[in-house]
């Protein structure tokens, strides 16, 4: 795990926890978790996450050796304090993968749900602006609690995105309601986890929405084991 709980206004404002004995591994997912999520949930999510993969890589035919490592911020708040800490959250974790691109190097694929989409938004506007595209080699977003337009190439993420070099996938559900009722009450506008960008939006070139709502039955469940989108995640990303 790699946490900022209780950290944000530290020198050091991340701090590792767990087995990080990753021989033999060619790359790492790291999972950003959404709203609500305590440090003992946030490890659980982690731990989920990691099932669902191993689930869906072992579907296609082969077991999995990316290990997954939880990052754990403080959403365990009202959804107005926690869309402000995801934004605090974008130094830190950028810290965390430049830090890691330059002292380990393996590939990073960036997997975030719910809210977890507004700290990495955030964390690519901070990459972009140190110049720093080489980071992530991938970036998916599973139920994304952020504005629909945000990702396009005029929107609040999308010159970000076009700046990484690396691929961004968004999966959404129509299913879910959370997204689809919830937090457009709240945010007044649609979620991008919920139907994609707007057919008016122009998308970067390296961004792509899937639609997962024939796999995905709420908001929860993305990357459960052999409930989610996983295994046609991990396709799109050549893990098979």
């Amino acid at each position: 795990m790699v946490s900022t709980r209780d950290r944000l206004d530290t020198d050091d404002s991340t701090e590792r926890s767990g087995s990080w004995a990753f021989d033999g591994a060619d790359s790492v997912v790291l999972f950003v978790h959404g709203l609500g999520a305590d440090a003992e949930s946030a490890r659980d999510l982690a731990y989920t996450a990691r099932l669902g993969l191993d689930a869906a890589i072992e579907t296609g035919g082969e077991a999995s050796d990316r290990p997954v490592i939880g990052y754990s911020w403080a959403s365990n708040v009202d959804w107005g304090p926690a869309k402000e800490t995801a934004d605090a959250n974008a130094v830190p974790l950028a810290d965390w993968l430049t830090a890691w691109a330059d002292e380990d190097g393996r590939p990073v694929h960036l997997f975030a749900h719910s809210l977890g989409a507004r700290v990495t938004g955030a964390t690519l506007r901070e990459l972009a602006a140190r110049e720093r595209p080489d980071a992530l080699a991938s970036v998916s977003l599973f139920g994304g609690a952020v504005p629909h337009d945000s990702a396009a190439v005029d929107g609040r993420y999308g010159p970000a995105i076009a700046a990484l070099d690396a691929p961004v996938y968004n999966f959404h559900s129509r299913n879910d309601r959370v997204l689809g009722w919830v937090y457009r009450a709240s945010d007044r506008t649609r979620a991008v986890g919920h139907g994609g960008l707007p057919d008016s939006a122009i998308a970067p070139e390296n961004y792509a929405d899937v639609d997962v709502t024939d796999l995905v039955a709420d908001h929860y469940s993305y990357v459960e084991p052999e409930e989610g989108c996983l295994p046609r995640a991990v396709g799109r990303l050549g893990f098979e």
